[in-house]
């Protein structure tokens, strides 16, 4: 039963075990499980199990954050290639680190996390300025942009959110993108995301997820 391959994939990616868990899916495979079985029956869930985690304990083990959003998004992307017909999106986002921010663990975890529940993403990567932010959102056809600051200074930098929503503002796209913002800046001022011009932010990586795909169904609706 799948519920077997369940258990075992869960306990790979608890113990941050990658190449169990990947032996795991393979199994599964071999085992006549369809790649959709894959996707939505083990790696969705052990992802939606570490956002219950993270809630009950903010400061629980970055490295489990970072591996199973890593494992979770290759697994995706591989099943995808092997789907009888591609799911739909539910959205895009662009995400990048702020101009002069050359952070990018939060952001990777964030994007792994994204993609595995069905959410395209465009990553810009690092010391981004505010108007690739909105020229890359525009030309995706993306509904939020994602900005990651580790840094005060980078978080309230004149280049950062700050301008990306004067931006939004002059061309009239604040019904059509939200802004996300996110970093250790953000754990110390909860207020700070509205100082910068953030629609919403998160205190983690995994939680950014829920929050962009919240964001996204707020201006799909």
């Amino acid at each position: 039963m799948l519920s077997r391959y369940v258990q075992a994939y869960n306990e790979a990616v608890f113990e941050t075990d990658k190449q169990a868990a990947l032996a795991v899916v393979d199994g599964a495979l071999q085992d006549g499980y369809s790649p959709e079985d894959i996707v939505f029956n083990l790696v969705i869930p052990a992802v939606e199990a570490m956002m219950a985690r993270i809630e009950q304990d903010p400061d629980s083990n970055l490295a489990q954050h970072f591996m199973t959003a890593q494992i979770a998004s290759e697994v995706t992307e591989r099943m995808l290639e092997k789907f009888a017909s591609p799911p739909e999106a539910i959205g895009k986002v662009v995400i990048g680190a702020a101009y002069g921010d050359l952070h990018s663990l939060g952001k990777r975890i964030v994007i792994g996390c994204l993609k595995s529940l069905m959410v395209d993403v465009i990553d810009l990567g690092i010391n981004i300025r505010a108007e690739q932010f909105v020229d890359r959102a525009v030309e995706n056809g993306a509904q939020v942009i994602a900005i990651s600051a580790m840094m005060v200074h980078t978080a309230t930098g004149e280049n950062g959110s700050i301008k990306v929503r004067a931006l939004l503002k002059e061309r009239g796209l604040e019904d059509k993108i939200k802004l996300a913002v996110g970093g250790a800046p953000y754990r110390f001022d909860p207020e700070l995301y509205k100082k910068v011009g953030g629609d919403a932010w998160a205190p983690d990586g995994v939680t950014a997820a829920k929050v962009i795909i919240q964001l996204i169904k707020e201006v799909n609706a």
